[in-house]
């Protein structure tokens, strides 16, 4: 069950690969040098980095936070992002959102490039941004009837509902976030986004500011959310044991300025994933690791001391704990 453990070093990004969209040409449509005959098709590509570079200015002085970034995330499948502070996780995000444009390269959808927001793309933040003065449903409702303007009041209301019912907050509907806790906050945010019917789901450190128990129950529920609506899902996490439990691949970002992608982890766990077996597994443990040695690397220039020689020198010293007794 656990035995394809793959990881890979990630190339260096975006070589020979054209900036500009992909679109398509008269021949695609089978005109000239087939006979009449449609080409064999190709998958669209959901979603891609293509070279991708970002740099800000600061004080009259320019950061270069990103470069050479290249990735593609296919549909239904789940990414997480992790690296140390400052390496340009959250800023990827915003450019998948299409809150930030990138300096150099592009973020395409569906072989298009993005330029702005869209409800194609949710987006949850660690900080709720909840209305103060709305309802828990008043502000998933409010997502809708900007998203679905020409449904009738009634079918956008059930839609809100129907979201809020999903992620547990039924006996809330009618509550304001005063009145609720942190988690059904954030179980409000996820909602608010799925209630666009997005195809990508961003999660910006959504569980950060939460505590263990709460953290665990979300994660369930977006792994939840993740199967049963086939979601492509791009989170951004500073919690490895978070990013392995959820993801089919981890994206280990080196560190800023002029930060790009390290390595890429393949978690090739089957789901859906029992939680305690598979932290308890041999597999989690490896993954987990890997990650872990991967950041250490990144902050100190060094690899880590091997697991096992501190598993000696504990038990050594145990022995002579034991003989001095």
């Amino acid at each position: 069950m656990h035995q394809n453990i793959s990881s890979t070093e990630h190339p260096e990004s975006g070589k020979g690969v054209p900036i500009a969209p992909r679109w398509g040409t008269a021949d695609d449509k089978g005109s000239g040098g087939h006979g009449g005959r449609s080409p064999p098709k190709r998958s669209t590509k959901f979603l891609e980095l293509i070279n991708v570079a970002k740099t800000f200015t600061a004080d009259g002085r320019r950061v270069e936070v990103l470069e050479k970034v290249s990735l593609e995330i296919p549909r239904n499948q789940f990414v997480s992002v992790i690296g140390h502070s400052g390496c340009g996780k959250s800023t990827l995000l915003t450019m998948i959102a299409g809150l930030e444009a990138p300096t150099s390269g592009s973020v395409c959808f569906l072989e298009r490039e993005v330029t702005r927001p869209g409800p194609e793309r949710a987006v949850v933040f660690q900080n709720h941004s909840l209305l103060p003065w709305r309802t828990v449903l008043a502000n998933v409702q409010l997502a809708v009837d900007t998203v679905f303007p020409k449904l009738s009041r009634k079918d956008r209301r059930e839609r809100a509902e129907h979201w809020l019912v999903k992620v547990g907050l039924k006996e809330h509907l009618h509550k304001y976030p005063h009145e609720i806790s942190g988690g059904m906050k954030q179980r409000t945010g996820i909602a608010r986004a799925l209630a666009m019917e997005p195809q990508v789901l961003l999660l910006d450190e959504p569980f950060g500011a939460l505590d263990a128990l709460t953290r665990s129950t979300l994660q369930d529920e977006v792994l939840r959310l993740h199967q049963e609506q086939h979601l492509t899902v791009f989170m951004v996490t500073h919690d490895i044991d978070e990013a392995v439990l959820c993801s089919d691949r981890v994206v280990m970002m080196d560190n800023g300025p002029r930060a790009t992608i390290g390595r890429i982890l393949d978690i090739t766990e089957p789901r859906p994933r029992e939680r305690v077996a598979f932290m308890e597994s041999q597999a989690f443990a490896h993954y987990r690791t890997e990650c872990l040695r991967f950041l250490f690397w990144r902050k100190h220039g060094r690899e880590p001391e091997p697991v096992v020689k501190a598993v000696q020198v504990q038990a050594a010293s145990t022995a002579s704990l034991a003989i001095a007794g």
